[in-house]
């Protein structure tokens, strides 16, 4: 029996990777699913990202789950383009139950500490991101009247400041990271009283289309750093392992678990 029938989830970043694992998996529990992905690169970050084909890849997958979707093409550093695209998906589908804030890129390997366009990039997609998602999507669940749901994807550098190297990429990231965990217990606090629980979950590595890159395999190898810190002998994990994770914060399961930090990190954040 799915767990999630009668759902509406906005994944961001959901064009390839975990943001399309995180979506299949909703899919496959029943819930229809508003992807959402800005579908072209960022100028100061230093490899690919996802495409329009990537999308429509996606689309079809959830669509070949049984379930509906809306592509919205929109970069969550824009409030008012993310809310427009929210607010087409929830005209065909109806209103969100399950948000999983996902969008978030990463520079390592980049050493300047002075990057400010970098650092920029990194904190409006990863920290100002996931605060958009928030505000598009928040009026919806609670106009929905049942509760529901937010993960915000961190990372386990929102745990802890292993790998700073003093440049600005990594500035950024670890910092972004932490400040998703402080917007995650805010809201966990502001939209108890309407049954939306708000958690964060801390991936260690994952290998995707972000890590599995020629600029990042190199980055990685010259930064070993990055790759080390597991307790467990391994040194990444899958993205279904996180979107385990994320499924069961979004279902009925963990009905009462409210501001939690949930670590998918093989023992990395274990001090």
């Amino acid at each position: 029996m799915v767990e999630l029938a009668d759902n509406v989830a906005v994944v961001t970043g959901a064009a390839r990777g975990q943001g399309r694992s995180h979506a299949l998996a909703l899919a496959a529990e029943g819930a229809d699913i508003i992807a959402v992905d800005r579908c072209a690169d960022i100028d100061s970050i230093p490899y690919p990202l996802a495409t329009r084909a990537d999308m429509d890849e996606t689309v079809d997958m959830v669509k070949a789950a049984g379930r509906r979707v809306v592509p919205v093409v929109a970069d969550v550093r824009d409030l008012g383009g993310l809310r427009s695209g929210v607010q087409e998906g929830v005209e065909e589908l109806g209103d969100v139950g399950i948000v999983v804030a996902n969008a978030g890129v990463v520079a390592i390997g980049r050493k300047d500490p002075l990057d400010v366009q970098l650092y920029r990039d990194i904190v409006d997609t990863n920290l100002n991101g996931v605060w958009h998602t928030i505000a598009a999507t928040v009026p919806s669940m609670i106009r929905r009247g049942r509760g529901g749901s937010i993960i915000l994807v961190s990372s386990m550098a929102g745990l802890v400041g292993r790998g700073g190297d003093g440049s600005a990429a990594m500035f950024a990231y670890t910092a972004s990271k932490h400040g998703v965990v402080g917007l995650m217990r805010s809201a966990a606090h502001a939209y108890a009283e309407h049954s939306i629980r708000v958690n964060s979950v801390h991936p260690t590595g994952v290998i995707s289309p972000m890590t599995a890159n020629d600029y990042m395999m190199t980055a990685m190898q010259d930064n070993p750093s990055s790759l080390s810190g597991n307790l467990l002998p391994v040194p990444c994990v899958e993205p279904e392992d996180v979107t385990n994770a994320v499924v069961w914060l979004a279902g009925p399961k963990s009905r009462y678990v409210t501001g939690a930090t949930l670590p998918v990190d093989a023992g990395h954040a274990v001090m």
